[in-house]
């Protein structure tokens, strides 16, 4: 039982006297804790011996040890087996068939046969020799014996003693003698030692060869990080990819699948094979397997990249230095020389690096355009950089609809002849209007196109950024036809199509920006419609298919398969206009970034080419007309005229205006000043009296609330 602690103090109100007695306080002292059980300590003693980095040291090490001995002999046996049998030929013979190779196959046959032949001859050789042997053995003593006496006859008529005649060969059986012994003495050790000995040579084939699991190795040689790709480590990728075919058909492999790698190139901040796949595995499965089959090259998984090229069952390995990717590319040449120019029929855009390191250079001549991706990876500057480059040639108008609205575009103020900044639903309805004004433009230029084919023009860039906030518009317009939408009733959709249709052929081109894409917010007519198709980081493969086509993700395209955040300004690219590979429908590039200073001194620039353009911030469609008087007009000096005849009229009068007018909105205004139209022959007709008697009516109205 423990004792009880006596404090002493005083107490805490001030005390009547110096005298006040001090107070005596007995504190009981807390339990003491329980002891742990001895299991428990038992059992974490036991934990923290076996997982201490020694104890996992020497297991590895004894582990390591153990193995380069017992895979070292079946290394040494395999050689042996392979010396003394034709199965090493084997092998050869069923890695050119595998790989389909007849001729060599046929080759290593008759290699085969050849040292079968030899072999069989060396066989009957063994059956005469112990005959051939014996008369050899008993000539060869002989002959030795008669050397000595001879020496021991010489020796005695020189010292003129007749023993001397056989000291020679006393001296040689004295010496064969002593050898004996020497052996005898020898041979006990040697017997304890020797099976010590083989197994040391085994252990050092073994560790020659590195013949241990990975995690038993060494740490130095463990950690393989950025090691050099050469043909046995990927032959050992494939191999231990999963694939059950791939891995009977290397084993099999005289060469051990050395026969399936085409020469390993250098290609830019990495290296490239081509690997000729065994019959019986297909290209996706190793397509399906990038994340594997990059550990297994001790690399990150966006190191690796696997194509498809034109040779049949064949993938590309694009795998790049370790780290490689992360580096930057460097800046634009638009930032860096300020004598850069741009030519829209000839020139490229320099866009950014490939994964070689070589210059990308995009051709936007003809070609519609769309790049997607997810939000803050760089699609706006992407795009920008485009247009930045196709500034600097003045010849190309640009009207652009930056759905944004937060000053990405805005150094374009003097530049294009249409800027409009904004998320609203407004800024959709005049980024809407915009675009079927491309659309009448482009219409007016097919009809010039018809009269005059050798007519050209300007190339007009109508540019949405953002464009997902359009489609998904949910705003009507007067005539009850939605602004979004993916249905042929939608205006914006229609517009666009319309421009993907016919537009290249008279240089009207439509360049998209639009983040995630889905059935809702990119419906497929558009995306089909591009001829340049770019994509950033996406979520998933359905994704990519819809951002790239079928086609190319089935290639080896995978936006999917970037890093968010990382990999941020890297684009997959499915266009003619840019260089890539014999064989590839998609390339992937790294774009340079061009900061909004940089970007607005490269706007600066373009302006200075240009004799001063007089940007429109937001189209008015307010337009004061005399609706009433324009009706008269239109209808002239007809006694009447069917109303979709007057629509019709009234829309060529003037479209931005009229676009939106139909017969409601027609009878509206007729109703107004106390006329409507009528039918004629059950057609509904608008008549010349009773326009003019509607414009009397609304003058005398007019002068009635004048004289008032």
């Amino acid at each position: 039982m423990s004792e009880n602690v006596v404090h002493l103090h005083k107490p805490t109100d001030p005390p009547a006297s110096d005298t006040a007695p001090t107070v005596l306080t007995v504190v009981p002292d807390a339990p003491p804790a329980r002891p742990v059980p001895l299991w428990v300590r038992s059992g974490r003693a036991i934990k923290t011996g076996v997982t201490h980095e020694k104890t996992r040291a020497t297991v590895r090490a004894a582990a390591r040890h153990s193995l380069y001995t017992f895979n070292g002999g079946r290394i040494v046996a395999r050689r042996a087996w392979d010396g003394r049998t034709g199965a090493r030929y084997e092998r050869m013979i069923r890695a050119a068939e595998a790989a389909g190779n007849l001729e060599a196959a046929e080759e290593w046959e008759e290699r085969l046969q050849r040292f079968r032949a030899a072999r069989h001859h060396r066989r009957m050789d063994l059956l005469h020799s112990p005959v051939e042997a014996a008369k050899g053995v008993a000539v060869g003593a002989g002959m030795s014996i008669s050397v000595l006496v001879a020496l021991g006859v010489v020796m005695a008529l020189n010292t003129g003693h007749v023993g001397d005649v056989i000291t020679p060969l006393s001296a040689t059986i004295d010496f064969i003698a002593l050898l004996i012994r020497i052996v005898q003495i020898v041979w006990g050790p040697a017997l304890t030692i020797g099976p010590f000995l083989a197994l040391l040579a085994l252990w050092s084939v073994g560790r020659k060869q590195q013949a241990a699991p990975a995690w038993a190795l060494p740490a130095n040689v463990r950690s393989s990080e950025g090691e050099p790709i050469t043909p046995s480590i990927v032959v050992k990728a494939l191999r231990d990819l999963g694939v059950p075919a791939l891995r009977n058909a290397i084993k099999e492999m005289g060469d051990a699948g050395a026969s399936m790698l085409g020469p390993i190139r250098i290609a830019g901040c990495g290296v490239e094979v081509d690997v000729t796949l065994p019959s019986g595995v297909a290209t996706n499965e190793v397509q399906n397997k990038r994340r594997k089959l990059a550990e297994n090259l001790t690399r990150h998984e966006h190191e690796v990249f696997i194509t498809i090229p034109e040779a049949a069952r064949t993938v590309r390995l694009w795998i790049a230095d370790s780290g490689a990717l992360d580096e930057p590319i460097g800046p634009s040449p638009l930032v860096t020389d300020e004598t850069i120019t741009a030519d829209y029929r000839k020139g490229k855009a320099p866009w950014g690096r490939n994964l070689r390191g070589d210059a990308a250079e995009l051709s936007v001549y003809q070609r519609h355009l769309l790049i997607t991706g997810r939000s803050n990876q760089g699609k706006t500057a992407a795009l920008r950089s485009l247009a930045l480059w196709l500034s600097l040639d003045r010849s190309v108008q640009f009207w652009i609809a930056d759905l944004k609205g937060v000053g990405d575009w805005s150094m374009y103020d003097g530049i294009a002849e249409v800027l409009i900044e904004g998320p609203s639903d407004d800024h959709v309805v005049q980024a809407t209007e915009m675009v079927e004004d491309a659309v009448e433009e482009m219409n007016r230029r097919i009809e010039v196109r018809r009269t005059d084919p050798s007519a050209t023009f300007p190339p007009l860039i109508v540019l949405v950024d953002e464009a997902q906030v359009a489609f998904m518009c949910p705003v009507k317009g007067e005539d009850g036809r939605p602004y979004g939408g993916a249905k042929a009733t939608s205006r914006y959709f229609m517009a666009v199509r319309k421009i993907h249709n016919q537009g290249r052929a008279v240089d009207v081109l439509m360049w998209q920006g639009t983040q995630d894409p889905t059935d809702q917010n990119l419906p497929k007519l558009v995306r089909e419609g591009a001829h340049t198709r770019a994509s950033l980081v996406l979520g998933t493969e359905a994704q990519s298919r819809m951002a790239l086509g079928d086609k190319a993700v089935d290639d080896g395209a995978a936006p999917h398969l970037l890093r968010q955040g990382l990999d941020k300004g890297t684009l997959v690219v499915a266009s003619d206009g840019i260089e890539m590979p014999a064989g590839q429908s998609s390339i992937t590039v790294r774009t340079h970034f061009i900061d909004d200073d940089p970007a607005k001194e490269i706007a600066a620039r373009a302006k200075a080419l240009r004799d001063g353009v007089a940007t429109l911030h937001a189209i008015d469609r307010t337009e004061e007309r005399d609706a009433l008087a324009d009706v008269a007009a239109v209808i002239g000096d007809a006694a009447r005229l069917r109303t979709d005849e007057v629509l019709k009229r009234l829309h060529a009068l003037d479209t931005a205006v009229y676009r939106e007018w139909n017969n409601g909105r027609l009878k509206r205004l007729l109703e107004e000043h106390g006329e409507e139209p009528k039918k004629s022959h059950g057609v509904m007709v608008v008549r010349r009296d009773d326009v003019a008697r509607a414009l009397a009516n609304r003058d005398s109205e007019g002068s009635a609330s004048a004289a008032e």
